[in-house]
């Protein structure tokens, strides 16, 4: 904007410039070329008074040499003819008009005739009422143009200076202009990376100079910015008021779940409502913190240990159920860049999909690969498979089964999506059914392709079928 701000004066002054000057400097031109012309005739008319008086030819050259024009040669005196004479008259001085430019001058007429180096100016002059004599006076071309070359040089000057006048102005205004825009974006990206601090200053030293229309959009701007930070603070604050009315059936389910006796089952379901009961008080305390404070403690997390935890926690109920499952490539450490809890609940939704939508007694199976720059999970059960895979990913449409939302796929697929990396739902080559792909990447690097390590990791996987 501000180049273009500065293009449109440099056209714009440029064109009102021409328009004035080269006209001024025409008239200049004709000025001078004027200027020349009057001067020869007022050197002419000086000469009248001695041809009034007397038409002696050394008279009259005593009178052509006073005068600076006639010292230097440039005026002559065509005197008439005697009377009843036939040739034409002396001519005092050196004259350079033809015979028939003085005879049509003695007419009584003012004649401007060019000759070699210029112009004569022919005046005639009355010696008496019978008699009229020309004076010539010699008018160069560099008389004519006297000054004119000074003159288009300081107009030319005056051209560049409205030039460099309105490309200052023109930047200063852009500047302005595009600082106020540039305020604007940076406020709207720290916005969109989550400062619900940021504001556009409307007022004041930054706000100065800026055009109406932005510091209207800057009040607009702060507005939104005021009515997101309402809004959000309003939901997390109905998040928090939710989770902490699970906080009394939850100490009655722990209640009941205390009394259950001993066995594994009982176990289990004490291990789940203990885990539930440290969710919602994650929930709770993720709500209550303000948004402008980042969470405490590492992002990231080793995802071989958390995959490792949540199958162990599912085997239990796979083991009740009758379940076959296994687990492979969850040895080694594998970082990725998510907070533990964020993957813990991505691994309980893929697993908790196999445990609501497959029979009892079907098998399933957790692959993990670590490559250069992605970690890969994958969890594959010998059920009937999806119907529709585009269908399943959609968030409320679930894939299949009573009471399926979709949701879960839907958390497990934006986890993927913040770590650059994706979530794909196929056809279990070893178990027969449902498979889900879960990528998170690493780094910025797209991973690099890992079709041979995936075809070992299944065949490992067939033998649990």
């Amino acid at each position: 904007m501000r180049r273009a701000l500065v293009k449109a004066a440099v056209a714009g002054t440029t064109m009102v410039a021409l328009a004035f000057l080269i006209p001024l400097g025409l008239t200049v031109q004709q000025t001078a070329r004027d200027r020349a012309f009057t001067n020869a005739d007022k050197q002419a008319a000086a000469l009248g008074p001695a041809l009034a008086i007397t038409t002696d030819r050394d008279d009259l050259a005593r009178a052509l040499a006073s005068t600076d024009a006639g010292a230097r040669g440039k005026v002559a005196i065509h005197l008439p003819p005697d009377a009843g004479a036939t040739a034409p008259g002396a001519t005092v001085g050196t004259g350079r008009a033809g015979a028939p430019e003085v005879a049509a001058a003695a007419l009584g007429r003012v004649l401007t005739v060019p000759v070699p180096g210029g112009y004569a100016r022919l005046q005639p002059v009355a010696v008496n009422p019978a008699r009229v004599a020309v004076v010539e006076v010699y008018v160069a071309e560099s008389d004519l143009t006297r000054g004119v070359g000074t003159a288009w040089l300081v107009l030319s000057l005056v051209a560049l200076g409205l030039v460099a006048l309105a490309v200052l102005v023109a930047d200063r205004m852009g500047g302005r202009i595009v600082g106020s825009a540039r305020r604007l974006a940076a406020a709207a990206r720290a916005l969109g990376a989550g400062d619900l601090a940021v504001r556009v200053p409307e007022t004041g030293p930054e706000a100065d100079g800026s055009p109406a229309e932005l510091r209207d959009a800057a009040t607009a701007f702060n507005t939104m910015a005021d009515r997101v930070a309402h809004l959000l603070a309003a939901e997390r604050e109905l998040a928090a008021d939710l989770s902490h009315r699970l906080r009394t059936p939850l100490t009655v389910l722990r209640l009941n779940a205390a009394a259950l006796g001993d066995g594994d089952a009982a176990d289990a379901t004490r291990h789940a409502v203990a885990q539930l009961e440290r969710e919602v008080d994650q929930i709770i305390r993720s709500a209550r913190r303000p948004v402008t404070e980042a969470p405490a403690g590492p992002v990231g997390c080793d995802a071989a240990e958390v995959i490792r935890e949540r199958v162990g926690f599912w085997s239990a109920l796979a083991e009740d159920e009758g379940r076959p499952w296994g687990l492979h490539g969850a040895e080694a450490p594998a970082q990725v860049p998510v907070p533990r809890g964020d993957l813990a609940a991505a691994v309980d939704a893929l697993l908790g999909n196999v445990f609501r939508h497959t029979a009892v007694g079907t098998a399933f199976a957790v692959d993990v690969l670590a490559t250069e720059h992605a970690v890969i999970v994958l969890v594959g059960d010998a059920g009937p498979g999806f119907d529709d895979p585009s269908a399943a990913l959609r968030r409320g449409e679930g894939h299949g089964g009573e009471g399926s939302t979709g949701l879960g796929l839907d958390i497990v697929r934006k986890l993927a999506a913040v770590t650059g990396g994706d979530l794909a739902l196929g056809r279990s080559a070893g178990l027969g059914g449902a498979e889900i792909r879960l990528r998170l990447g690493v780094d910025a690097a797209p991973p690099a392709p890992a079709a041979r390590r995936l075809g070992r990791a299944r065949r490992r996987r067939d033998g649990i079928a």
